[in-house]
Order: structure tokens, then sequence, then C-alpha cells
């Protein structure tokens, strides 16, 4: 394989060898370096949305061993709070970030690590409220590059072996 210029193409993965993702996956949340440390979390898989973007209550700066980082709350379950769980991260930056309604905003970075069934990989995540929205997390494409391929007509696809939700059952 070439790329346009006529020279050899590199670190890109074929289409059939890299694993299919559904539109709305589980995923469990961490620090980047070690295992994830949430419950499952249920995220849309957004082709659409440039960035990975995660529902967080309230945040606080922290000094980790790396440097600066932020200290957050996250509901993992859409319709609970006795879940609450606090993260801290890596912050990485702070991004103008255009939702789908067009408003713009100014929004923390932080480097997380993403389990998805039995992928992990590291992610730049926006921190945000999303209150209103069906999801607690976006798996945007910036994360999905050169890892997954999707399939938009189908969900769950990499689910835990040791815990695979059953499609029927209501949604947390």
């Amino acid at each position: 394989m070439t790329d346009r210029g006529g020279g050899a193409r590199f670190g890109r993965p074929r289409p059939g060898l890299l694993p299919v993702v559904g539109w709305r996956e589980w995923v469990r949340l961490g620090p980047p370096e070690r295992a994830p440390v949430t419950p499952l979390l249920k995220v849309k898989v957004d082709t659409g949305a440039r960035s990975s973007a995660l529902h967080v209550v309230s945040m606080e700066p922290v000094e980790l061993e790396a440097g600066p980082g932020l200290r957050f709350l996250i509901h993992p379950h859409q319709a609970s709070r006795s879940d609450a769980l606090w993260l801290a991260a890596p912050l990485v930056d702070r991004r103008s970030v255009r939702s789908s309604s067009g408003q713009e905003t100014l929004r923390p970075v932080v480097h997380l690590g993403i389990r998805l069934g039995t992928h992990a990989f590291p992610a730049e995540v926006t921190l945000t409220r999303r209150d209103r929205m069906r999801f607690r997390m976006l798996l945007g494409r910036t994360a999905l590059r050169d890892r997954f391929l999707v399939d938009p007509a189908r969900s769950w696809l990499q689910s835990e072996p040791s815990s695979p939700p059953d499609p029927r059952a209501p949604v947390p």
C-alpha cells in the first residue's frame, strides 16, 4: 500500500483486522497506565464527534505525580446518584468544543484509560455536564481511529465476556 506521494504507509491497520463495535457499547474507565476502576458505563459510539466526552457532576484541580490533574465526580448509571464515584486524571489541555447544538464551550481535557470489551487503550476525554443526554459518555472518532470499525446497526458487540448485557434488558 502506498500513499498519494508514492511512499509506503505504515502503522495503519487493515480494516479486516480491526474489531467491530456497535453504536452503543459498555466501557470501564481508569488511569491510563492501570486497570480500570469504574463499573460498566454505557457509551454512545459517535463518529460524528471528534472528541470523547464524559458527564461529570463536579470537578476540582489536584496535583498528581505526573503534574497537574483534575479530580471529578461521575455517576456511571443514568438514573442513579447512589453510585457516585470520584476519579482523578492528568489534565492535558483546555479546548474549545462545539456541541451538537452549535454552542462552543471551553472544556478541560483529561487523559484516561478506557477498556472496551477486551481492548484497553488511552484516550483524551473532555469533561462536561451531560445531564439531559441519554448517554453519560460519547466515544468520539479520535479514540476510535485505527482501533475499531463501527457497525451503526448493532449494539453491545464488545461486551465484557464475564458480564455481557442482555440487549432486551433496560439499559442503566
